[in-house]
């Protein structure tokens, strides 16, 4: 399906990320993974499917080194026509308690990078007369929740971004669209379980619940398998009229 795609997608040696980046590999496309955390098994997994998988160590909160990940993308592989921006990074506090440090590298790691990634990735695509970008937002992008303006806000800055430019595009074979999950059961998350069972006394099974509990209707993680079947389908031709979408799967989330 994706045959003769190259894809660049960021933060992407684990959770959401690799499995975004192997379900593209499955399809076809050659990949460049980035990220921190296990390189060679991340490498690993998304060589199964692509022999050819490369990697680059880009800092995302390093403009110039985002740049230089994209130009090594078109110079080793032969192009960036999809372009995944899913690096991400949390921290919870109160407005008043927030670390400045913190949300300095929340605002360039989580928004930031996107907007890099693209303005160097865009040209190659408008040249080609194809290409997708799909920036993985979140819930967050569409409501917020207490003790996390830094990560709300970046997020509500990609669903914009997005926006924007999906419309500078809309003449061209390039579509800019955002995915926002709800909660996914990724390293990220489990922490935030982890911390929710010491802080009540329970079992992670039971932390599970009353998290899902709080916000997500359907009482289930979406999975990265989920999010990335999503991702390939906005790379297919039927949906070359999908431009600035911010799509939620969320299981009820914000229907509520």
């Amino acid at each position: 399906m994706l045959n003769g795609k190259i894809a660049l997608v960021t933060g992407s040696t684990s959770g959401i990320g690799l499995g975004i980046a192997t379900t593209l590999a499955m399809h076809g496309a050659r990949l460049m993974i980035n990220g921190f955390g296990d390189v060679a098994g991340a490498l690993a997994q998304v060589r199964e499917h692509d022999p050819g998988a490369v990697f680059h160590g880009a800092d995302m909160s390093k403009p110039a080194e985002i740049a230089d990940m994209v130009r090594q993308c078109e110079s080793e592989l032969g192009g960036c026509d999809i372009l995944v921006n899913n690096a991400g990074i949390q921290h919870v506090a109160l407005v008043e308690d927030f670390p400045v440090e913190r949300w300095d590298a929340i605002i360039a790691i989580n928004l930031s990078s996107a907007f890099h990634a693209m303005q160097a990735a865009l040209p190659g695509m408008k040249r080609r007369q194809w290409g997708r970008v799909i920036n993985i937002a979140s819930v967050h992008g569409l409501v917020a929740s207490a003790s996390k303006s830094a990560y709300v806000a970046a997020k509500h800055g990609l669903v914009g971004l997005t926006k924007a430019a999906a419309l500078e595009c809309a003449t061209t074979g390039v579509t800019v669209n955002a995915i926002c999950p709800g909660w996914v059961l990724t390293p990220l998350v489990q922490k935030q379980v982890d911390a929710r069972a010491a802080a009540d006394g329970i079992g992670i099974e039971e932390a599970k619940r009353r998290l899902l509990a709080e916000k997500q209707p359907s009482l289930q993680f979406t999975t990265p398998e989920e999010l990335a079947e999503l991702a390939v389908f906005l790379c297919t031709p039927a949906a070359q009229n999908v431009r600035g979408v911010a799509w939620a799967v969320d299981g009820g989330w914000t229907a509520q």
